[in-house]
C-alpha cells in the first residue's frame, strides 16, 4: 500500500529513504489521478521491499507540490538518493512506469 506523504513528512519518507521512491502527486478532484490510483497501488504491492511508493495530495500539501514544480497532475516523480531521477506527467500505462522503475532499481 502506498504511503500518504505531506508537507511535514516528505523529507523523512522520501528524501531520506534508502530505497528508490515513486511519488504520485494527485488530487481528489482529478479524474486522471483516480485512473492512476489502482496502478500505483499495484506497483506498491509488487515492489514492496524494493521501492517506496508514496502519494502526495497537492491540495493538502501545496508546499511540497510547489517545491518540485508540480503544475499538472497526475505527476509521478522517481527519487533515488534524495534526488529526482525520472518524471512522468499525466496518466500513463503501468508498463511505462515499470520500465522507469526497473531503470532506477
Amino acid at each position: 500500500m502506498a504511503i500518504i506523504v505531506n508537507d511535514s513528512n516528505f523529507e523523512e519518507v522520501v528524501l531520506q529513504s534508502e530505497l528508490p521512491v515513486l511519488v504520485d502527486f494527485w488530487a481528489e478532484w482529478c479524474g486522471p489521478c483516480k485512473m492512476m490510483m489502482p496502478i500505483v497501488e499495484e506497483i506498491a504491492t509488487e515492489y514492496a521491499g524494493k521501492l517506496v511508493v508514496a502519494k502526495v495530495d497537492t491540495a493538502s500539501s501545496p508546499g511540497t507540490a510547489a517545491r518540485f514544480g508540480i503544475r499538472h497532475i497526475p505527476t509521478i516523480l522517481f527519487f533515488k538518493n534524495g534526488e529526482v531521477v525520472e518524471k512522468q506527467v499525466g496518466a500513463t500505462p503501468k508498463t511505462a512506469l515499470v520500465e522507469r522503475i526497473k531503470a532506477i532499481l
